[in-house]
């Protein structure tokens, strides 16, 4: 029988789940603690915090905020790259909620 997986490793395994320090999150996205308020202050991110008012980042985040720091790299306007994302993201769950709803499709058996 396989083990039981803990809650704090279904929380791991989230990529929701709030995991990462501003000083980690920096760290990891090669970026400034600056970097990550700017794009929180434009909306793209919204950290959670902890007990001690310290700002939290998930695994998803992280990902709109590397994708951020790579338009602003190449030239975009923070504002800008924000947006891009946000509509980036937001189509990404449509197509992901319309894959759901409409599930697999009937094989094309057609030849050619």
């Amino acid at each position: 029988m396989p083990p039981e997986k803990s809650p704090l490793a279904d929380s791991l395994d989230d990529d929701d789940y709030p995991a990462y320090t501003m000083g980690r999150a920096a760290e990891i996205l090669g970026a400034t603690p600056a970097f990550l308020r700017v794009i929180g202050e434009a909306g793209l991110v919204t950290p959670l915090r902890s007990e001690g008012g310290h700002r939290r980042y998930s695994r998803h985040q992280l990902h709109l905020a590397a994708r951020a720091r790579e338009l602003v790299d190449a030239g975009t306007a923070v504002d800008a790259a924000c947006r891009i994302i946000a509509l980036e993201d937001q189509l990404d769950e449509a197509l992901r909620a319309n894959a759901r709803m409409t599930g697999p499709g009937p094989a094309d058996d057609r030849t050619p």
